[in-house]
């Protein structure tokens, strides 16, 4: 009997190391690599189109120098890449230039960024970045 509750807990352990190690390590900070244009942001009440008329903000990762940048589709900005598996941070101090924009695209844009907290790549050509469990920006690889 000892021996049977043994191998019960022994192998719930491993099971549950073994998960820890699905989730924790199953995405490549690399698929981030490159320029990626916002095509779909949660929240707003106002259409993308509305909220974007002339140019689609866009984000450049570059993974290897652990760099963040891009656009709001007005300012520019830059600043520290923080991402360790597919958890993601954008609450860094950034760089950004001051014009000034017209709508609320850009307060939408840096608001939504950041509450995100985790990102998922898919087919290497759609970039979500998610808050808890909802994905609340959607971008597609340039």
């Amino acid at each position: 009997m000892k021996y049977l509750l043994f191998s019960a807990v022994l192998l719930s352990c491993i099971a549950c190391n073994n998960s820890k190690k699905a989730t924790s390590g199953n995405t490549d900070p690399s698929q981030l690599d490159g320029t990626w244009v916002l095509n779909y942001i949660s929240g707003p009440r106002i259409a993308f189109e509305g909220l974007y008329p002339d140019k689609k903000p866009q984000i450049v990762f570059t993974v290897a120098d652990k760099r963040v940048s891009g656009n709001t589709s007005c300012n520019s900005f830059s600043g520290p890449l923080v991402v360790d598996g597919n958890k993601i941070s954008f609450n860094e101090p950034m760089a950004m230039t001051k014009m000034a924009c017209p709508g609320e695209g850009e307060t939408v844009f840096l608001e939504t960024l950041k509450k995100i907290n985790t990102y998922s790549v898919t087919d290497g050509n759609t970039l979500n970045l998610i808050m808890g469990d909802i994905a609340m920006m959607q971008f597609t690889k340039k």
